[in-house]
């Protein structure tokens, strides 16, 4: 299953630790505190969300991991523009 994690998170250090966590489950950075993960089991997503909140230990932050099943990813609308070589 495919998954979105976005975040927003006041603290750099800890941002940055959940971007890495991010990365470390083999998520591909969309956004600046975008995520997207291509075969994730609900599993791995919840060990993931465990993590992410042992990083954060109550301190301010948003995180939310969004499951995307098949069918609404098949229903996406994408819209980007490549950077023009110069």
């Amino acid at each position: 299953m495919r998954c979105i994690v976005v975040y927003d998170i006041p603290d750099d250090r800890l941002r940055t630790k959940v971007a890495d966590l991010c990365l470390d489950y083999g998520l591909d950075r969309i956004q600046y505190s975008a995520f997207l993960g291509e075969r994730m089991t609900r599993n791995l997503m919840d060990e993931l969300m465990q993590r992410i909140q042992r990083v954060l230990r109550g301190r301010p932050g948003k995180v939310l991991l969004l499951p995307l099943p098949a069918n609404l990813w098949r229903e996406r609308l994408e819209y980007w523009v490549e950077k023009e070589d110069s």
